[in-house]
């Protein structure tokens, strides 16, 4: 049935629970390659994030809150999904120009919110592909399916990330700011027109980058593909941060008697680092450290504008990150030679793209001035989750064809209980873990970190796997498989409970399963 007003929806939402006027605004704040230790509230010492400090000060700060993924596209399919990601083969690492990867017929968190009510929101960060599989992706005209076709009533994003090409952005499915007479093309196995690239005019650069990121120059920065064309469209580095959250604030201020759901997803501190002049310097750690100071700065706008629009007490906002930190990530910027002390990944070992607990374990603040009370959570719990808890929070059922590994965690969410998932499970490359309680249990497999230029470190994990107890090894420096049989027999039956496959342990992942 369409609903053909606002009026008669609020009669049919009384009629089924909550009124609209009670539904709160859901805004998920989704930081980019942000690790558990990069924010002062978490003990992060090489730069001062005082407005995230001060949203966990008033709300409440989870020591247990994971990501599903340790890699940008997984994650993000998992969180909007409420399903695993390697559950579908193509949410892997993505090229710019790969197709939509979620399927339009089985709801998004975003879908599921607009046909309860609410006005949805993509800002920022996309990277699960734009277009049809069938058939060939015109740049040039309506992009589609993407964001609308998933949920989102208004996007204004980037194809992947800042740096893949097409470096452009989309608004509601066009290039901004496009000439018809000088049209983008993309491809990402062989040059596109002339353009210069990082391998032939090095000296155009402004910052060096290996081999995989040399692609296309687009403002002084080369990029993993090729591009031609799009000249006036080409974003700026430098104003990135500005334009998402400028974005963010107009679809605030557009709110009408509906609710709104708004998932913005700035790139910081994903590379390339190039900040704009006013934020540079603002840290010890160099561009990286710069980039989470933007990162917080915007934290800091949008919570005002909240604010200055009446909203801000009746908004549950979700801070978190898709995966964990990287230092070098391809470009020579400083960030691992000015870390010093700064541990990125807190206590937790490893980082993006792996299974160690710093590559899922993520900040994680939830504030909701109107209800939450401010504290610390132990609970386990997971963005997989959240799309089941929202649908508690509404009152509304889930879709029966979505979100098939979300739980309710809306009690501990919201504070109100400290009990969380029985498990997490933590997705690398393909490749899973799992923890209960303190114990962490990797099965056999491969672990895959990043290191410097076509340096990925790899260590075999052999039978019967690797065993950790966090709360007496954080760093899981010793494994002690051997010594707790039975610790091991059941950590491998949760894990065969949710994929049977992976229990068993998987080959060595080659460099197309990395997205390289």
């Amino acid at each position: 049935m369409k609903v053909k007003s606002l009026s008669m929806l609020a009669v049919l939402l009384l009629q089924a629970g909550l009124s609209l006027a009670e539904k709160p605004n859901i805004i998920i704040i989704y930081g980019d390659d942000i690790g558990y230790g990069d924010f002062s509230c978490y003990g992060g010492t090489g730069v001062q994030t005082p407005n995230v400090d001060k949203l966990a000060q008033g709300g409440l700060r989870f020591l247990s809150g994971y990501c599903a993924a340790a890699t940008c596209t997984p994650s993000r399919y998992s969180l909007l999904t409420g399903e695993y990601a390697f559950r579908n083969n193509k949410a892997k690492i993505l090229p710019g120009n790969a197709p939509l990867i979620i399927d339009p017929a089985r709801p998004t968190i975003a879908a599921f919110l607009r046909d309860n009510g609410y006005s949805t929101a993509l800002v920022g960060k996309w990277h699960l592909g734009l277009g049809a599989a069938d058939e060939p992706l015109d740049w040039n005209g309506l992009i589609k399916p993407g964001p609308k076709e998933v949920g989102f009533d208004y996007s204004f994003n980037m194809a992947a990330t800042a740096d893949r090409v097409p470096s452009v952005y989309i608004e509601n499915g066009r290039i901004v700011g496009l000439d018809s007479s000088d049209p983008v093309r993309v491809d990402y196995k062989k040059i596109v027109g002339n353009e210069p690239t990082g391998i032939s005019h090095p000296q155009l650069l402004s910052v060096q980058a290996d081999t995989q990121h040399s692609g296309t120059i687009v403002n002084g920065i080369s990029r993993i593909g090729f591009m031609t064309g799009g000249n006036t469209a080409r974003f700026r580095d430098e104003d990135m941060a500005d334009t998402y959250l400028n974005k963010a604030i107009e679809f605030i201020n557009k709110r009408n008697e509906k609710p709104f759901f708004l998932y913005y997803a700035p790139n910081e501190c994903h590379v390339p680092r190039v900040i704009h002049k006013r934020f540079q310097g603002s840290s010890s750690l160099g561009p990286r450290g710069d980039a989470l100071a933007a990162f917080d700065w915007c934290v800091g706008r949008l919570i005002k504008e909240l604010k200055a629009t009446g909203e801000y007490g009746n908004t549950l906002i979700i801070l978190s990150s898709d995966n964990g930190p990287v230092l070098f990530d391809g470009y020579w910027d400083g960030a691992a030679e000015k870390n010093g002390a700064h541990q990125p990944g807190g206590p937790w070992r490893g980082g993006k793209y792996s299974r160690w607990e710093g590559g899922t374990r993520m900040p994680f603040i939830v504030s909701w001035p109107e209800r939450i009370k401010p504290g610390i959570s132990e609970a386990l719990i997971s963005q997989v989750d959240l799309y089941a808890s929202f649908a508690e929070l509404i009152e509304q059922p889930m879709p029966a064809n979505a979100g098939a590994d979300s739980e309710n965690m809306l009690p501990a969410l919201l504070g109100e209980s400290a009990e969380g998932r029985e498990f997490i499970i933590e997705e690398a490359l393909g490749q899973i873990a799992a923890r209960k309680g303190n114990w962490k249990y990797i099965p056999p497999g491969s672990m895959t970190e990043r290191g410097g230029i076509k340096d990925w470190n790899k260590t075999a994990v052999k039978e019967p796997g690797w065993l950790f107890n966090l709360s007496e090894d954080p760093g899981e420096t010793t494994n002690i498989a051997a010594r707790h049989p039975e610790k091991v027999t059941e950590m491998k039956r949760i894990i065969s409970s949710v994929a049977p496959e992976k229990a068993v342990g998987r080959k060595q992942l080659d460099k197309n399963q990395l997205g390289l």
